[in-house]
């Protein structure tokens, strides 16, 4: 137990002063291994199937001596190079933005104010201040600390924490390990007690900088998803091979031309391998976690992403995520007489002098709890001229509130006094248990407590005692307490929140408010909120008394839960857990952690959580409002909307692509599609599923469905046979196209550009249809997405040149076509989906629906 440091010496760094240590010494952070550089990326890119097989196409068409095609292969390698590279960059810096932010932070003093700032902007001889759940940002003296004990188990590998003492400004040997050693080291964490320290070592000068050790970061993991789509493109891709040798030797039996056969085997591979759907799938959860993060919601673990979107029940903590978390006292009970809004006065009476006296002992001396922050305010307006404020006094010890008490003691030692002064603030029962109150008086104070907390007051009660002896008890229930009175605050409800409430009910999402205030505080908030709550709260007292059979049976129905303390969480979630709905979760303090992991979605709170919250949790809440996890929810269900039409669409798009690579081989027909048509092709397939689909805006009833089931994969029987349905009857038309050229007599280069002009066009059309499972494309052009419009009018602009230019149409093994032809191909193109469009529309009735879902469950 040490006391704080003289004010003087916490007002931290000037701007200048940080400014210059930033240029000396560089970021305090840790070099990382994570980031790829340009090389990096393009050397992966040469790894790749695609780019292999182009490069292959390329080396026969010299082989077969057509340099001309040969050149173009080769020098569209550079083209698929540039777009991979841009599509790989742009995830590596969206997964690096939000490494930088959901990195642990860092409380300091500078220029005599408190700062949250991210812990890589800490500089040499900042002050920080280090709280329970705290991970220490920089090595660093401990100047002044209460209880201090860290936990330095990821440096030493000692799973015990060891306990801290003050710097005394003389040289020490810096090794981790061992109690009352002066330093804390960066990466280390707080288990108990407070402090202010100095940083002396930043960056890679840190102890566990010299040992090369990385801390946490955001890194992929596997997801159901991630899973589901490997199996799928595990499948394509033994099917292709087999199709791909099959063309090989039915082209080499039949046409006598193995090398010609070859070609084909490999334009039929680039055709359909199915490369596209993993990227996708990580360019979508990258950019949709920098999406989310703009929304002001950090996303620590990759499958949150998956999970937001199903989310079936909120659980919030009130303050500060439904409330303002800026308190202020609206009332005060003491010695028989009450007083309304306190600082509209001009002077506080007398008979409340104590109380706010006391209130302000039982908080921190620089507070930075809003409601001890009130204390304070009320204190520094009233008292100052009074002998009521002890600012020289001395922290000796702190007892700190417990799950079997609601309630905390400081206690305080004068300079010339020779007894200690406690003072104690908390549930009003829990302090009405340590002043061993009667039930004549406790009655008429638990009455009082009732009517504040109806009006949405939170109510705290205050005591003090006083201890003569030299040594301190162990627990609070040994002072012999005086019952001072009642401290009513009010922390105004978010603007946003009511709104956000209803978009929850719309959306199907329960919401459960968790509280430690008193019951009718819980209820004034839950009408002000229209959260409805008639006849469904449990108190953490009920829930103690309740098995867990009683729990899962009421907790179908409760959206409030009051006077709940952390530890309580991890049961709530269980319980929801076992009815099967998914959870999310948000907590700030050490003890929610276990409640945070437990959860589906853990959200922890960015502004007052703890780092130990933030590293058990999935998402980090920036500014702890309420409407923000919402907004995030709608995002995650526009995420996997995009997602599942972007898949929808390969699927639909490689029937017909592989379909006319292989049929005109077994019915020996002329090749349609050589690498060269593949890769224009494949130029307008990459960046409109990884682009255009992913930039496409929510719908405007995406928050007025239930909760999708995340057991039923994205890969259901519904969204397969749609997709390849599609694909078929694109195929079918251009087969019966292809089929109708050869028979009229049109030559191998007219029947070519008839069909594969068609394909581009029917491609252009599914693109716009696929973008929405409701809409129709007419329905959807006001929709914006500049990115749809730039792949569909680059595409068709380039078909263009290549019908118009001789140059390119010889280069693509075309013969000019008449403008019959092309608007054959226009209306061809649009009428293979054209099924689909008229499906949506029938689809909006009900009986239609319920048939068609129940066939193709």
């Amino acid at each position: 137990m040490h006391p704080p440091a003289e004010s003087h010496l916490m007002k931290g760094l000037r701007s200048q002063e940080v400014n210059d240590r930033l240029a000396e010494d560089g970021f305090n952070e840790l070099p990382s291994s994570g980031n790829r550089s340009f090389f990096g990326i393009a050397f992966s890119v040469i790894k790749e199937p695609m780019f292999l097989l182009l490069v292959a196409c390329g080396a026969i068409y010299l082989l077969l001596g057509d340099r001309q095609e040969s050149y173009m292969l080769l020098g569209s390698v550079f083209i698929v190079m540039g777009i991979t590279i841009y599509q790989e960059r742009k995830t590596e810096r969206a997964l690096e933005a939000l490494r930088d932010l959901s990195s642990p932070r860092a409380l300091v003093i500078r220029e005599g104010q408190r700062l949250r700032i991210p812990g890589r902007e800490v500089v040499r001889d900042d002050i920080f201040l280090l709280s329970e759940g705290d991970r220490i940002p920089a090595d660093g003296f401990v100047l002044s600390s209460i209880n201090l004990s860290v936990d330095e188990s990821l440096l030493t590998g000692e799973s015990v924490p060891v306990r801290k003492a003050v710097w005394k400004g003389t040289e020490h040997e810096r090794r981790p390990g061992g109690d009352d050693q002066p330093i804390v080291y960066s990466g280390s964490l707080v288990v108990s007690g407070k402090a202010h320290c100095k940083v002396f070592a930043t960056g890679i000068r840190t102890e566990i900088g010299k040992i090369g050790k990385a801390l946490q970061t955001l890194e992929p993991e596997s997801t159901l998803l991630q899973k589901e789509v490997t199996k799928i493109v595990q499948i394509v891709s033994i099917v292709g091979f087999i199709l791909c040798g099959l063309v090989v030797v039915l082209y080499g039996l039949t046409r006598g031309n193995w090398l010609q056969g070859f070609l084909a085997g490999l334009s039929l591979a680039m055709a359909i391998l199915p490369e596209e759907f993993p990227v996708v799938l990580t360019i979508f959860f990258a950019l949709g976690a920098w999406r989310i993060s703009k929304r002001g919601v950090l996303t620590r673990r990759i499958p949150a992403m998956e999970m937001l979107g199903a989310a079936t029940v909120l659980c919030v903590d009130k303050t500060g995520t439904l409330t303002l978390n800026t308190m202020t006292v609206e009332r005060i009970m003491a010695n028989g007489k009450s007083v309304e809004h306190p600082l509209s006065l001009t002077e506080l009476p007398e008979a409340f002098h104590d109380i706010v006296e006391y209130s302000i002992l039982a908080s921190q001396k620089d507070p930075f709890d809003p409601m001890e922050k009130a204390f304070r305010h009320i204190g520094e307006e009233f008292l100052k001229t009074t002998p009521h404020l002890h600012d020289d006094w001395t922290l000796v010890r702190e007892y700190s509130l417990s799950t079997h008490l609601l309630a905390m003691s400081e206690v305080w030692k004068s300079p010339g006094g020779s007894e200690f002064v406690i003072a104690a603030k908390g549930a009003p029962e829990a302090i009405i248990d340590l002043c061993h109150l009667p039930e004549s008086k406790s009655g008429v104070i638990r009455r009082h407590v009732e009517e504040m907390a109806s009006n949405g007051l939170r109510v705290l009660a205050v005591a003090k005692a006083h201890h003569a002896g030299s040594e301190l008890p162990g627990k609070q229930h040994d002072f012999l307490f005086e019952f001072l009175g009642l401290m009513g605050l009010a922390d105004p409800v978010r603007p946003t929140v009511p709104a956000a409430i209803l978009e929850c009910r719309d959306a199907g999402i329960r919401v459960i408010m968790i509280t430690g205030d008193h019951p009718a505080t819980a209820s004034s908030i839950a009408r002000q909120i229209d959260l409805h709550h008639e006849g469904s709260m449990i108190t953490g007292q009920e829930l103690d008394a309740m098995n867990d059979d009683e729990l899962k049976r009421r907790i179908k129905t409760v959206t409030v839960f009051a006077r709940v303390v952390p530890e309580q969480k991890l049961r709530i979630v269980k319980a929801l857990k076992g009815q099967g709905e998914i959870v999310a979760m948000t907590g700030d303090g050490v003890n929610d952690a276990p409640a945070l992991k437990a959860a589906h979605i853990g959200i922890a709170m960015g502004n007052r959580g703890t780092d130990v919250a933030r590293e058990a949790s999935a998402l980090v809440l920036v500014d702890d409002d309420f409407s923000s996890i919402v907004q995030a929810i709608r995002m995650g269900r526009r995420i996997f909307n995009n997602l599942r039409n972007a898949m929808s669409y390969l699927l639909a798009i490689h029937v017909p692509i592989a379909g006319i690579s292989l049929i005109p081989v077994a019915l020996k027909w002329p090749l349609v599609l050589s690498p060269v048509h593949i890769l224009f092709l494949e130029l307008i397939i990459d960046p409109a599923c990884s682009i255009a689909f992913e930039m496409e805006p929510e719908e405007q009833d995406v928050m007025r469905h239930p909760p999708r089931n995340p057991r039923i994969p994205m890969f259901r029987r519904r969204m397969v046979l749609v997709s390849l349905f599609q694909g078929v009857v694109i195929l079918a038309i251009l087969l019966g196209l292809l089929a109708t050229s050869l028979s009229r007599g049109l030559s191998e280069g007219e029947a070519r550009a008839l069909t594969f002009a068609t394909l581009v066009i029917a491609n252009v059309c599914l693109i716009l249809s696929d973008r929405s499972r409701t809409k129709t494309i007419l329905e959807n052009i006001r929709t914006a997405n500049a990115a749809v419009w730039w792949v569909a009018g680059g595409a068709l602009s380039v078909l263009s040149l290549v019908m118009l230019v001789p140059t390119l149409r010889e280069l693509f093994s075309f013969s000019a076509l008449s403008l019959t032809d092309v608007a054959l191909c226009a209306v061809a193109g649009f009428v293979s989906i054209a099924w689909f469009e008229i499906a949506k529309i029938l689809m909006r009735n009900k009986h239609i629906a319920s048939f068609v879902h129940s066939f193709a469950r």
